[in-house]
């Protein structure tokens, strides 16, 4: 099987040169338009969720040698979610290569944060399955190097921090209220608004509804430290 022009360049920007190419195409192939003969990425990505968890946890314990396990593993997943792997795909250009079905192409399912988290990870398998795993590691800690070194002593998204904060001075926990959503229906921006039992509260607009609720509360929070 020949890689197409498009492949052949996302596998330069990626740093792996794929012995199997249908590995490659099968990572970048959505469940929207699969068949029998072109089977889909999801078994790919339930791999490559595991090997990067792996890769990143050898990391975290390298870098720091007395951390304990309640600062590693705020830490491990911050560097493994969803959000994290999305931006990696988007930094080496994933969505340009993804197959997708023509419903998913009209939704802009190219710029889905969900479509460019799960792709990534079953990217990270397919060079696993290619050349093992340690090529598989060598890519993820050159993609995700940056993010390893400076990933915050006390990693807990701010939605848990916040929640916390709440909690120990008696409070029920934050409300999150969508307040409004603009933008075309493929690319919608939403703007949240996280309140306070006490009447404090803070707004973030995002192009999920999640990242707007953790920049509301990050905003939140960073007033309450003021």
């Amino acid at each position: 099987m020949k890689m197409s022009g498009d492949l052949k360049a996302f596998a330069t920007r990626l740093g792996h040169d794929f012995r199997s190419p249908k590995l490659l195409m099968r990572a970048v192939t959505h469940a929207s338009i699969s068949s029998p003969t072109r089977p889909d990425n999801q078994r790919l990505e339930f791999l490559g969720d595991r090997v990067l968890g792996l890769v990143i946890a050898e990391a975290l314990l390298a870098q720091d040698a007395k951390a304990p396990e309640g600062q590693l593993a705020p830490r491990y997943n911050a560097l493994v979610r969803k959000e994290t792997c999305a931006d990696v795909a988007r930094a080496i250009d994933l969505g340009a290569v993804l197959k997708l079905g023509r419903s998913e192409m009209k939704s802009g399912g190219r710029r889905k944060e969900a479509l460019l988290g799960d792709a990534m990870e079953a990217v990270i398998a397919a060079i696993y399955e290619d050349a093992g795993f340690e090529a598989a590691r060598a890519v993820v800690l050159r993609l995700w190097g940056d993010r390893i070194a400076r990933v915050e002593a006390d990693a807990r998204d701010a939605k848990t921090s916040l929640q916390e904060w709440a909690q120990a001075r008696g409070q029920v926990p934050p409300a999150y209220v969508e307040t409004g959503r603009d933008g075309p229906d493929h690319a919608p921006v939403f703007t949240v608004e996280v309140r306070l039992a006490d009447g404090q509260k803070a707004s973030a607009s995002a192009t999920s509804k999640r990242n707007a609720e953790q920049q509301a509360a990050k905003i939140l929070l960073a007033q309450l430290r003021g």
